[in-house]
This record gives structure tokens, C-alpha cells and sequence, in this order.
């Protein structure tokens, strides 16, 4: 089975594809889809379902997106849907955790989520799959693997961040991870 994934996050890819070996993942570049996708909806559901849609509708492929924020407490929800941008919209890694580890400099509650969700676009229209990941935003960076804020986050549970885990290990318990077994579930029907 082909299916576009609608992003051009390299990282992404690799870890969904992981997570999903009888499906071969199509990228948006080997469609021929070299514009930037719009991202301009007030919640992770509407823009995965924006992006999802509009590739459906141009190129007449069955399509996922997904859109992730990372929720924290104390800075009431933020960064959330603007999790990529946070700190500008060059959707650099570097200084969204410089941003959210500053932002937290002196508070002591540090409780986080990680939210994805997935809308998965066909003729029967949209579905849509979540995956939550509870833990908590780390005092600075650990592990060089990962992406985004991967490196500032560990999940509940763990003694390490999602940049000290592997593809496999992160996949096992992420946000990602759970939103798209339940894609995985819904392909398989």
C-alpha cells in the first residue's frame, strides 16, 4: 500500500516508516508537491486536517498529516499548536528550547505533554488518530538523537530524554508512536 505522509520532515519519515513496514510512505517531494504547506488553523486537528486535505484534493492520493504540540502547565498550554514557531517562524529547533527553557527558568513545575494528531484523508473524507505523551521539560538539552524538542523532554517513567532513545524505544511509548498505531489499525481494515 502507498500512502503520502505530508511532510517534508526527513525525521518524521524515518520514524513513521519505522512504525509502519508493510506501507510504503510517499513524501511530498515525490509527488511533485514543493510548496509549503499552510498551517494556519487554531488547533492540532485542523491543521493536520489541513494539510491532509489539500494534498488529497491536488493530487488525488491518499494522505496523512500530522500536527504536534508540545503542551506545558506552567506557561499555561504553551508553546501548543504554535510549537514549531514558537520562537519565530524559521521553525528552529534551537531556539524554541531556548525559548521554553528560559520561559521556565523559574518555575518549579514543569509538567508537559507531547500531542499528536494524525488525520489520515481519503474519498470517505477525514479520520483522525491522537497520541498523548506525559513527562516533564528538562533543566537543559541531554542525548543527540531525536528531533525538535526531543531533547528537553523526558517522558513519565523514563530516566532519559527522547533524544537519549532510540527510533524503536521512542516509538514504543511517544506521542507519535501511539497516534500512528491507531492509523496502523485503521490501514489494516
Amino acid at each position: 500500500m502507498k500512502i503520502v505522509f505530508a511532510t517534508n520532515n526527513h525525521n518524521k519519515i524515518k520514524e513513521v516508516q519505522k512504525a509502519l513496514p508493510n506501507v510504503e510512505l510517499v513524501s511530498l517531494k515525490s509527488i511533485g508537491c514543493l510548496e509549503a504547506l499552510a498551517e494556519d488553523q487554531k488547533t492540532l486537528e485542523g491543521n493536520a486536517q489541513q494539510k491532509a486535505e489539500y494534498v488529497f484534493n491536488k493530487y488525488k492520493l491518499p494522505c496523512f498529516a500530522d500536527d504536534t504540540g508540545l503542551i506545558i502547565d506552567s506557561l499555561d498550554g504553551a508553546p501548543g499548536v504554535y510549537s514549531a514557531r514558537y520562537a519565530g517562524d524559521d521553525c528552529n529547533a534551537e531556539k524554541n528550547m531556548d525559548l521554553v527553557l528560559d520561559s521556565l527558568e523559574d518555575k518549579e513545575n514543569r509538567v508537559a505533554r507531547f500531542k499528536t494528531v494524525i488525520c489520515l484523508f481519503t474519498e470517505a473524507g477525514p479520520k483522525f488518530f491522537d497520541g498523548i505523551a506525559e513527562g516533564e521539560i528538562l533543566l537543559k538539552r541531554t542525548g543527540k538523537d531525536g528531533f525538535g524538542y526531543d531533547p528537553i523532554f523526558r517522558p513519565e517513567g523514563f530516566d532519559k530524554s527522547f533524544a537519549e532513545m532510540s527510533i524503536a524505544q521512542k516509538n514504543e511509548i511517544s506521542h507519535r508512536g501511539i497516534a500512528v498505531r491507531k492509523l496502523i489499525k485503521e490501514l489494516e481494515k
